[in-house]
């Protein structure tokens, strides 16, 4: 079913706070001294929550490793070239990517998305190997006039919108976001640069890997493409338009219609939080049903997650990408969700409870 942006961004709801009490309750009597799963029991109340039930299956997992190119490449922002982003769907395809094997590890399904790649993918697209929502064959050069255009952005949000009604046909109780894109932490980047008004020197990281020269000149790439395009901090779609990517629209668009069709999502590194800020733009209670996989090392991520207002599952030094962050973090939200429905309470495993409000008899 085909919902416009419109209908999705007036349909999502906050997290009601009354199955948040509920949950809270049920967590605060487990057989343990309290809050002693720390961060856990955030996150099982908050599954809760988005499922509204006390029995939050996330068993169906599905990681979306959307794919698109960036006309900004033409500038010398990457370490790689624009092919390697078509030869690594190929290698999605073919099972042989880091998110394959932690994907495969986390007992999660990836679907690949070409949002934009700048090659003729209709072969994979023919053998059902990959989705494809292409806009174009790569964004234009944003360091010389608009990535796209307000028509195209609104086309990938709806794309990633389609996805995630797709995966909740299919019965997905958790999604996670991913991405493919040589060049996208160069947008990436810009996006949070005008969200935050932080500049782009103190957002801006190495991506692939690029040297200190290399460095220099993609952060003049990004102040130049600011200051070109102009993108109004206020209008999600504007930013987008003027300074995003295919892939990280798409994004923003599956994490919008997770919140729509209740779905809780986590969210990967820099690529998949720029989409995710976007999102939050759009509609703020949209972060109710984020979950902050990892910690990047690009250093642009943390202020991303600070923007969100998110805590990171995990931190682990990653900078690739597809979801594999995403994908390692999917097993701990398994288990919180797990400890709503199978851990007892202290009434049901026959366990005495604490004998003060300090709990310290529990030991």
């Amino acid at each position: 079913m085909h919902l416009s942006l419109e209908e999705v961004l007036s349909g999502i709801r906050p997290v009601e706070q009354a199955w948040r009490v509920k949950a809270r309750k049920r967590l605060d009597d487990l057989a343990i001294p309290h809050h002693s799963l720390g961060y856990l029991l955030d996150l099982a109340e908050q599954l809760a929550a988005i499922k509204e039930s006390m029995l939050p299956s996330v068993a169906k997992k599905m990681l979306v490793t959307m794919a698109g190119d960036h006309g900004v490449v033409a500038e010398g922002v990457s370490a790689f070239p624009q092919e390697v982003t078509r030869q690594m769907v190929h290698n999605f395809v073919a099972g042989g990517a880091g998110i394959n094997v932690l994907a495969e590890a986390a007992g999660a399904g990836v679907t690949v998305v070409d949002m934009g790649v700048a090659a003729d993918l209709s072969a994979l697209v023919n053998q059902k190997k990959i989705l494809s929502y292409k806009v174009a064959y790569g964004t234009q050069n944003m360091a010389r006039g608009p990535a796209m255009t307000e028509v195209q952005a609104v086309q990938a949000l709806e794309a990633g919108i389609e996805v995630a009604g797709i995966m909740a046909q299919r019965g997905i109780e958790l999604l996670g976001t991913g991405d493919m894109g040589i060049g996208n932490t160069t947008p990436s980047s810009a996006i949070l640069a005008v969200f935050s008004g932080r500049s782009p020197r103190q957002v801006t990281g190495r991506g692939t890997g690029i040297h200190e020269k290399a460095l220099d000149n993609k952060v003049r790439v990004i102040e130049k493409a600011i200051a070109i395009n102009k993108p109004d901090p206020q209008n999600a779609l504007d930013v987008l338009s003027k300074v995003g990517g295919f892939e990280i629209s798409g994004i923003a668009g599956l994490i919008l219609g997770a919140a729509y069709y209740r779905i809780p999502v986590v969210v990967d590194g820099l690529i998949s939080s720029a989409g995710a800020l976007a999102a939050q733009k759009m509609v703020p209670h949209a972060v109710d049903y984020m979950i902050a996989a990892h910690q990047s090392m690009e250093p642009g991520h943390q202020y991303m997650l600070e923007a969100l207002g998110l805590k990171p599952l995990l931190n682990l030094n990653l900078r690739l990408g597809e979801g594999t962050g995403a994908a390692l973090a999917m097993p701990i939200v398994e288990a919180a969700s797990r400890i709503v429905y199978k851990m007892l309470t202290f009434t049901d495993a026959g366990v005495a409870g604490p004998v003060n409000s300090e709990g310290l008899a529990y030991a």
